[in-house]
């Protein structure tokens, strides 16, 4: 497009910043001046020069990685919402109200969880699925499994099978101790002679017998201890000779008798 004939030329007023700064009140509002120092265009507004050549962007966020100040707000989003949009603190409110506090939650519905190892023994949370692999684990080794003629204590049983009672050796010694908690029956050989303690461990209703047998010396004696109670009140005098075996049946009555009865010159 050709330069047109018929123009008016505009005049702009020119000179250094400071000389027209200084001389600033010649210059009408809304005047455009030019500093030649500086290279830029002024505007007269009121009674300042205001640069006409830049805008003023310090107090606008960048578009990339702003940093924003004060209290920025946003509109907020529909709950369940999962965007980029900005998430206010309202929307976030909102989203974790629904969530489970990490301190004493209280769950609804049917909540899961990963299932543990077998044998796992730590706090992680237990599934159902857990427990009964675990129980199928250990029932039959750390736990007894279910059987229908298992012995119950407490109620009146009647037994098909001989039931039998371990025979506990005794150790010999100038006091000789039987400890009933270990066993009903007891068995010792005399090496000379000895006191049959009263027993720890004595329960009422406890029943069993001692073995009372000679070392190949013979001649032993026993004494008793104040709890073992004989017919007439009559301790027993055991069988001397060489090898020979005597036996004491008892009946516990109470912790402090214990009924006995000896029979002797067994083979």
């Amino acid at each position: 497009m050709p330069t047109p004939t018929n123009r008016t030329p505009v005049r702009v007023a020119r000179g250094t910043y400071t000389n027209l700064n200084t001389n600033k009140a010649d210059i009408q509002e809304g005047e455009i001046c030019y500093a030649t120092d500086e290279d830029k265009l002024y505007v007269k507004e009121g009674s300042n020069l205001v640069d006409a050549s830049t805008t003023d962007i310090s107090g606008k966020a960048d578009l990339a990685d702003p940093t924003f100040t004060g209290v920025p707000a946003a509109p907020t989003a529909s709950s369940g919402t999962n965007t980029t949009q900005i998430a206010t603190t309202a929307f976030v409110t909102t989203e974790i109200s629904d969530k489970a506090d990490l301190a004493g939650p209280t769950f609804t519905g049917v909540p899961a969880a990963p299932t543990a190892a077998v044998s796992t023994n730590t706090t992680q949370v237990a599934t159902t699925a857990f427990v009964v692999a675990e129980i199928a684990d250990e029932v039959g080794t750390t736990v007894q499994a279910f059987d229908a003629d298992t012995a119950k204590t407490d109620v009146a049983q009647t037994f098909t099978a001989a039931q039998r009672g371990t025979i506990t050796a005794l150790t010999d010694g100038a006091t000789i101790t039987p400890d009933f908690a270990t066993s009903n029956f007891f068995s010792v050989v005399l090496g000379g002679n000895r006191t049959i303690a009263n027993p720890t461990n004595i329960t009422a209703g406890q029943g069993g017998a001692i073995f009372i047998v000679q070392d190949a010396t013979g001649s032993r004696t026993a004494a008793w201890g104040s709890a073992w109670d004989f017919a007439g009140g009559t301790a027993p005098t055991l069988t001397t000779d060489a090898d020979a075996v005597d036996r004491v049946d008892y009946v516990v009555r109470s912790a402090t008798s214990i009924h006995a009865v000896y029979t002797g010159n067994y083979s």
